[in-house]
Formats: structure tokens, C-alpha cells, sequence
């Protein structure tokens, strides 16, 4: 898709990079008074919007992240076409709508006037309107293309489609799978290895709905879908995860679960033969588990090295059948981390990720690297990634939440 910042004019686009500094300084204050001026004046978009993200700062952070890089290329704004991607997928699975995007527009400037004082001059908010409007539109027109091949694939759907919960599984101390099925029995749609749900949870007492978005955790072409949730517990430094609770604790066997199409840009690619090494970490093992059950299937003949990191066997999610299909495929090459394993673990690598590690174990760093999982954990593999000089055309990675710049140092 081919876009342009032709509709504005060139003091416009001047006036709005000259802002990029003050957004550097000041982002992240102008979004969280954006989300509390637009939540208070329209309560009904707390449906859409991660509370819990609200509370610790990262909607904000990754609001503030994506204003700043539409900013800074404001004269090719062709140059962030992925990221608007990206973030078009997830508001695809939210369902966001075109009406939507003025209100955001109108509390996004108020925001910046209330924080910026004299600096938000009348021609320093003329030039964001004007830029807000193109920003938007581009939005708009992406999620539009994406909403409409969804709904033109066989089985395709628009909006939340109810699903039964049709087994229920415990894979470790903290994780469960979710198998779901429409309780319509009509046909539903394939997805590509990486891609996620968005699960509505209605929760008792909650007075709004929440939406969250799960990794699918194997290959297509099942007659059910999976996921497979971690269970946030509240800790001293973060609340606990009302939606992965709600899910742990009151979903069962026949439940009813509404749901989106499949959404995402994190995917595998399959014209790729090279070696594939899938990383993660936690809860971030669910992507990979698709990635690896699909290439088995599609690709039996591609190397793949998959290295899964975890506290101790008790965190660490369906260990036994990425053990099994490494056992069945010679080309499948599968390695543990456990930063505080217990004296009963088998594992071969105690600590963490390092670059002198991965070099032991990878055939050549030309090859494709996925990744996925906690921020910190993201960030060391990203840097180690860069230390073994592997060309970023082949590293990919999924954030779990708001987006954020994980190659920051």
C-alpha cells in the first residue's frame, strides 16, 4: 500500500516536526492525559481499551511511541507502514471503527493543550489536526482492507462470534490451553502460524468488558482453535491479570467464549528454507509452538532449532510434546533454559540467554530468527541477535501488549 503526507502542506509538516522534540520530552504526560480526558468522557471505550495496561503505564508509553515515530517521518510516512500494520492488526481484533477515530483526534489535541500550555500555539495544533486527519485516514483504509479479506475468507466473520470451550488443559503451574469451537458448527477460517485471537470477557461484577489478545498455539487446520494462557498473578509490582484469572479460575469445559477473527503480523514464512530458530520465553512459547508444528508439516525437511526459556519445569509449558516432536523429526533441534531450575530438572543451559551460548548451538547466523516473550527477555535476545551480526531482515519478534521499541538501549 502506497502512503503519502501529499495532503499537507510543507509548514505544516515543518511546524510538526519542529514538535518531535517536545514529544520526546513530553509524550508519554500529553497520552496519559489523553486516555484520561477521552475514558472520562466516554466511558464506553473502556470496552476496548486494557485497563490493567492503563494502570501500569504502557498503553500511554505505546501511544506516545507511535505520535513520536509518525512525527519524525512526517515527509515519508511510508517508512512506518509496518508499524501501522502492526497496530492495524490489533485494532482489527478489537474491532475499532472509522466513528472512532475523531474522538481520539479531539481528546489527543486537548491533551496536548493542557500540557503544553504556550507551546501548543494555534498553529502548532493546526498543523496536528491537519496531521491527525492523514495519520487517521491511513489507519482507516489498512484496517478497512484487513476487515474486508477477513470477512471474505471462507468461514470469515465481522465483529465477536461466540465459541464453545470444548477442552480445557493444564500445560504447567501457570499456563492453560484453551480449545474452542463455534457453537454455530459452521466453517471457520485458517490463520497464519503467529497470529492471535481477541477473547471478550464478560466477568461478573466488572462493570465493563474486557478484551485480550492470545496467541494461537498450533498449526492450522485443526477443527478447533487453541490457546494457551499464562495466569498473571498480582505481584507487589504489577496488578494481577483480571481476564487471565477470570479465564483460569470460572471458564470450563462448555463455555462460552466470544471471540475475533484472526489478527497479527508476527508470522512465519514459509517460502523461507534457511534454518529457523524460534526463542522464547514464558508464556511466549504459544507463537512458537505454531511456528514449529507448522514447519514440521509443511517444511519437513527445514532445520529448526527451538530453545524455550523458563524459571523450572514447573513454568515450562508443553515440555514433553516439543520433546516428542524433536524425538519423531532429526531436523528438530530443542534446547532448555531455566534460570532457577529445581535439583530434579533436565535442561541444558541454567542462567540465561547469551550470545556465547547461541553461537554454540546455531548452524550459521544466516537464517530466521522469531522470538517472543517477557520485555526484558525480548530485549537481551534482540541485543545478543545484533552482537552475532544477524541482518534485521531476519529478525522477528512479538510484543505481547502495547507495542514499545525493544532495540532501545
Amino acid at each position: 500500500m502506497e502512503i503519502t503526507s501529499t495532503a499537507l502542506d510543507e509548514q505544516t509538516k515543518q511546524l510538526i516536526k519542529a514538535t518531535v522534540p517536545i514529544l520526546q520530552k513530553h509524550g508519554t504526560a500529553i497520552t496519559k492525559r489523553f486516555y484520561h480526558l477521552m475514558l472520562s468522557n466516554h466511558p464506553e471505550l473502556k470496552n476496548i481499551f486494557n485497563q490493567t495496561n492503563q494502570r501500569r503505564g504502557d498503553q500511554p508509553a505505546a501511544l506516545a511511541n507511535t505520535v513520536y515515530a509518525a512525527a519524525a517521518n512526517i515527509d515519508n510516512l511510508q517508512t512506518i507502514l509496518p508499524h501501522v500494520y502492526q497496530i492495524a492488526h490489533k485494532h482489527k481484533s478489537l474491532q475499532v471503527r472509522p466513528n472512532q477515530y475523531p474522538i481520539v483526534g479531539k481528546y489527543l489535541l486537548l491533551a496536548m493543550k493542557d500540557v503544553l500550555g504556550e507551546v501548543a500555539s494555534d498553529d502548532v495544533i493546526t498543523a496536528w489536526e491537519k496531521a491527525y486527519g492523514v495519520i487517521a485516514n491511513i489507519f482507516i483504509q489498512v484496517e478497512k482492507q484487513l476487515y474486508d479479506e477477513t470477512q471474505q475468507e471462507k468461514g470469515g466473520w465481522a465483529g465477536f462470534r461466540d465459541f464453545k470451550v470444548v477442552k480445557k488443559t493444564k500445560e504447567s503451574d501457570v499456563i492453560t490451553s484453551f480449545y474452542l469451537q463455534p457453537i454455530d458448527g459452521l466453517p471457520f477460517p485458517t490463520f497464519t502460524p503467529g497470529q492471535y485471537l481477541t477473547v471478550k470477557a464478560e466477568i461478573p461484577g466488572e462493570p465493563y468488558t474486557h478484551l485480550r489478545q492470545y496467541s494461537l498455539s498450533t498449526a492450522p487446520g485443526k477443527d478447533y482453535y487453541r490457546i494457551s494462557v499464562k495466569r498473571e498473578d498480582k505481584t507487589d509490582h504489577s496488578p494481577g491479570g483480571i481476564v487471565s484469572n477470570f479465564l483460569h479460575s470460572s471458564i470450563t469445559e462448555g463455555s462460552i467464549l466470544p471471540i475475533s477473527a484472526p489478527a497479527g503480523y508476527f508470522t512465519l514464512d514459509l517460502d523461507d528454507t534457511r534454518p529457523l530458530v524460534l526463542i522464547s520465553g514464558g508464556v511466549g512459547l504459544t507463537p512458537m509452538m505454531s511456528m514449529l508444528e507448522t514447519v514440521i508439516n509443511e517444511q519437513p525437511t527445514r532445520e529448526v532449532i527451538f530453545i524455550h526459556t523458563a524459571k523450572s519445569s514447573k513454568y515450562h509449558a508443553m515440555k514433553d510434546k516439543v520433546a516428542t516432536i524433536s524425538k519423531q523429526n532429526e531436523q528438530v533441534l530443542n534446547y532448555t533454559i531455566y534460570s532457577k531450575p529445581e535439583e530434579i530438572d533436565k535442561y541444558d543451559l541454567s542462567g540465561h540467554i547469551s550470545c556465547e551460548w547461541l553461537k554454540t548451538i546455531i548452524p550459521s547466523t544466516d537464517a530466521s530468527f522469531y522470538f517472543c516473550g517477557p520485555k526484558e527477555f525480548m530485549k537481551t535476545t534482540h541485543l545478543i541477535l545484533k552482537q552475532l551480526k544477524v541482518d534485521d531482515s531476519d529478525i522477528h519478534y512479538e510484543i505481547f501488549g502495547p507495542l514499545e521499541d525493544i532495540t532501545a538501549s
